[in-house]
């Protein structure tokens, strides 16, 4: 494992963490902090306008939707136009609909269509935001300390969800769920005008297009160019769709029928968001030198809940498993972000991103509404199982793809991105040529 970079005399920060990186940094914590708050208060608002728990679906549903529809455009218009001006963009829409969500708890009894709409244009935001932001972020890191950046960056935000659910939770209690959403919506306008602040020039000028759809058509062609890359985006398809499923579904059924209610449920997930926070920072200090294979093997735990679920285990024991779970899922994301800033060129990330978040949600939504009938069907056990076998199932399958295996973190400092070369992509010596810096 390579030392830790130490700064330039006078620096009070490393060198890899520059001003860009900084501004993205504190932007992501401020909205994590009220976007976490924000999501408690937006199901609250409807309970306490006369909703019930199909109503609180519909409104998440209602984010769900526009998120899966707009996000491979959201990925095309982030590589064609300058990305922090889209974030900005995506922020104010963000902060208009929380601002405007907000004054109807506040001021009355808000509609469910009203919600609906307000949160869809939330979605809307988050589908441009989400493939710009990641594609901003990684061109404001270069050379080998990448994956110490990104596992800062993800450790800051995972402790900010953290906090954010707390919060937010606390401050519903307290002061009601509309003042929640006014602060999420605040949250949302500091951090655009931190990402304004952005300095772009060292990012090089995009070549003029064919078009939206050209551009659809060439991120597709890079995504399904590299087995590693669409192999691990149709594993996690179908790993976040059952853990998704167990987490929404099963979690609060066995918590409420075998655990002792709401509680213990919520304290587990609090100890998988602490074993984020745990994974983040121990990715500061280790650097596997086949990034996937490392991350991969890390991903068999997350079979652990749902089986443990399954069982049940007592709570004590849950909340081991989810911290385990949560600690090594954190290694693959880091490892993950860290393949796609080495090996992505630096025009195509916005795109190439979108596919990747296209492909991991898209089937969550299907797999939530048949958790149900699957509980009816196979019962509530069988079914939890099911989950814990799928996941270690694609995870094995994965495995199988000799870039996934072989593909190698680059040792020499990262210059700019090129189109991969046409000779087998699993070799050693393309896994170490040096590639693009991230985008």
């Amino acid at each position: 494992m390579t030392k830790h970079s130490a700064s330039a005399p006078g620096r009070s920060r490393p060198a890899w963490a520059g001003r860009n990186y900084g501004l993205l940094t504190a932007a992501a914590v401020i909205t994590g902090l009220g976007g976490n708050g924000a999501l408690i208060a937006a199901a609250f608002a409807v309970l306490d306008a006369g909703g019930d728990g199909g109503d609180v679906g519909l409104v998440a549903a209602s984010r769900t939707l526009p998120l899966v529809v707009f996000l491979l455009i959201g990925g095309a218009v982030a590589d064609r136009l300058p990305r922090h001006r889209v974030m900005v963009a995506a922020n104010a829409l963000n902060c208009l609909s929380q601002a405007a969500f907000a004054v109807l708890v506040l001021t009355g009894h808000p509609q469910l269509w009203q919600m609906m709409l307000l949160t869809a244009l939330g979605g809307t935001g988050q589908a441009f935001f989400g493939p710009a932001a990641e594609g901003m972020l990684m061109s404001s890191v270069q050379g080998e300390q990448a994956s110490r950046a990104f596992a800062v960056f993800r450790m800051a935000m995972q402790g900010a969800g953290l906090g954010g659910a707390a919060l937010g939770g606390a401050m519903v209690a307290l002061v009601g769920p509309g003042w929640v959403l006014a602060a999420d919506a605040a949250a949302f306008a500091v951090a655009g005008a931190l990402r304004s602040f952005i300095d772009v020039s060292h990012v090089p000028a995009r070549a003029p297009g064919g078009g939206l759809l050209a551009d659809l058509r060439d991120g597709w062609r890079e995504f399904t160019g590299r087995p590693w890359l669409w192999g691990i985006v149709v594993q996690f398809s179908i790993a976040n769709a059952v853990v998704g499923a167990a987490d929404a579904v099963y979690g609060p059924l066995v918590a409420r029928d075998d655990l002792g209610g709401a509680g213990p449920w919520g304290l587990a997930l609090a100890f998988f968001g602490a074993g984020t926070v745990c994974g983040a920072l121990l990715m500061t200090r280790w650097k596997p030198r086949r990034l996937l294979l490392a991350g991969t093997l890390c991903v068999f735990p997350m079979a652990l809940p749902s089986a443990a679920l399954a069982v049940p285990v007592p709570v004590g024991v849950l909340c081991a498993v989810m911290l385990l779970s949560g600690t090594l899922v954190e290694v693959f994301g880091v490892s993950w972000m860290t393949a796609l800033h080495q090996e992505i060129p630096e025009d195509k990330l916005s795109r190439v991103s979108a596919y990747d978040w296209f492909g991991s949600i898209a089937l969550v939504p299907l797999a939530t509404a048949l958790a149900g009938p699957s509980e009816d069907a196979f019962g509530r056990t069988a079914s939890l199982w099911g989950c814990s076998a799928l996941v270690v199932l694609v995870t094995a399958a994965v495995l199988c793809v000799p870039d996934v295996r072989n593909l190698r973190r680059t040792t020499r400092p990262i210059l700019n991105h090129t189109p991969p070369p046409t000779e087998d992509p699993a070799t050693p010596e393309h896994r170490e040529r040096p590639v693009a810096g991230p985008g």
